[in-house]
């Protein structure tokens, strides 16, 4: 897979480190003649460049991309680098890091960003999932479809704990994706149990969240009575 990141800072290094760890082909672009660390990261490709530009964006091959990350620290240059890697290009995957909280709502399907990753939002809701049992947390949003990976841990009176994933009606636009147990993580399949603490992750419509928690944290007495 060919990974384009704009921002060649600790954030689009860290994630150009991480992507070739797993094979894929990464090219770093900044203009920033400073953010030019061959060394730092060799393996990589890199781009003395304006991410902004088109003519820049040519000499990057963008079109032979299979995902855009806008990783800068500046969210305006983020999201021109998102839409024209969508409009111009074709990419079918763009990820576009929020470093304001305030300009979130702006990071969607119109500026042609697919996940939007604010760092804030997804500290603050680790610390939440940290301290909280029972409660559904928002971790990332995805704009295409409305949709949210959220994650809940399962507590001790919820009233599923014992039933078998296959057997339990989730509601509907909503997928469970993943079962951390422990150590383990586990795909989920149809004769799996549920168990008290198993931290589950969805992705779910925005509307379906209260829904979801709602099945999830229900108490033993009120699912029987």
């Amino acid at each position: 897979m060919r990974v384009a990141i704009a921002g060649a800072g600790a954030v689009g290094r860290s994630i150009a480190s991480e992507l070739l760890e797993n094979g894929h082909e990464v090219l770093l672009i900044d203009k920033a003649p400073t953010a030019i660390s061959v060394e730092r990261v060799p393996q990589a490709e890199w781009l003395l460049a304006d991410a902004c530009e088109i003519t820049s964006l040519d000499e990057a091959a963008l079109q032979r991309c299979n995902v855009v990350i806008a990783a800068t620290g500046d969210d305006k240059v983020n999201l021109v680098v998102s839409l024209l890697a969508k409009t111009e290009y074709g990419v079918p995957r763009v990820v576009a890091r929020v470093n304001n909280p305030k300009n979130e709502w702006l990071f969607n399907e119109a500026w042609g960003v697919d996940v939007a990753v604010s760092t804030p939002r997804l500290m603050s809701a680790l610390v939440e999932e940290a301290v909280s049992v029972g409660d559904l947390v928002r971790l990332l949003r995805f704009s295409h479809g409305d949709a949210n990976l959220v994650e809940l841990t399962l507590p001790p009176e919820a009233a599923l704990v014992g039933t078998r994933v296959g057997d339990v009606e989730w509601p509907e636009d909503t997928t469970l994706v993943t079962i951390i147990r422990g150590t383990r993580v586990l795909t989920p399949n149809k004769d799996d149990v549920l168990e008290a603490g198993d931290e589950l992750l969805f992705v779910a419509a925005q509307a379906r969240e209260e829904q979801l928690e709602q099945l999830l944290s229900v108490q033993r007495q009120n699912a029987t009575g």
